[in-house]
C-alpha cells in the first residue's frame, strides 16, 4: 500500500538512501497536499461566491497563481530526488554499460548546471521585483516571495542531484 509521500512525491528507487530520502517526501507530500488543499477550497469557494451569490472571491485569480506556483516549485526537489524528470531515452538502452555508467553522473551535473542556472535568474528576478515593490494587481501581495521561494526550493533540486552524482547505489550482479 502506498503512503501519502509515496502518492504524491512518488516512490525511491536508484537515487538516495531511503532513509535520507524518505524525511523529504513527507515534508513535500504534506506541503504539497496543504497547498492543493487550499487551492482547491479557494476555487470551490470563488466558484459558489460567483455563481450563488455573485460576490466572487476577491483576488481568487492572484491566490491561485501564487498557490500553483508555490506546489510546481515544491515538486521539483521531488522529481530531482527520484529522477523524474522527462526524459527521452530513444537508443541509451543500446548503449554498454560502461557508456550509461559514464553518462549518467555526466547528465546529473549538466542538470544541476542547468537547475543552478535556474534558480540563480529566479533569485535575480526576485530581487528585481523586491526593488520596485512589485506587487499583485488586486490584492496588492507582495510577488517577490514568490520568486525568493522558487529560487530556494530550486537550489535544493541542485543540491540533490548534485548528491545524487556522488551517492551511487550497489547495483545487484
Amino acid at each position: 500500500m502506498m503512503n501519502l509521500s509515496e502518492l504524491i512525491a512518488g516512490h525511491h528507487e536508484d537515487g538516495l538512501p531511503r532513509a535520507v530520502a524518505r524525511p523529504f517526501h513527507h515534508v513535500i507530500a504534506w506541503l504539497c497536499a496543504v497547498l492543493l488543499i487550499l487551492m482547491m477550497g479557494l476555487t470551490v469557494f470563488d466558484v459558489l461566491g460567483r455563481y450563488l451569490v455573485n460576490a466572487p472571491v476577491p483576488g481568487s485569480t492572484e491566490l491561485t497563481e501564487m498557490l500553483l506556483a508555490a506546489i510546481i516549485f515544491l515538486g521539483l526537489p521531488a522529481a530531482s530526488l527520484d529522477r523524474e524528470h522527462v526524459t527521452v531515452d530513444l537508443f541509451i538502452d543500446r548503449l554498454p554499460d560502461w557508456i550509461n555508467r559514464l553518462r549518467e553522473p555526466v547528465v546529473l551535473l549538466m542538470s544541476a548546471g542547468v537547475l543552478g542556472v535556474i534558480a540563480w535568474r529566479l533569485w535575480i528576478t526576485a530581487a528585481q521585483v523586491a526593488s520596485y515593490g512589485g506587487t499583485t494587481a488586486t490584492l496588492e501581495l507582495p510577488v517577490a516571495p514568490i520568486g525568493y521561494l522558487a529560487s530556494s526550493l530550486t537550489w535544493v533540486a541542485v543540491a540533490l542531484t548534485l548528491a545524487e552524482v556522488f551517492y551511487r547505489p550497489k547495483k545487484e550482479a
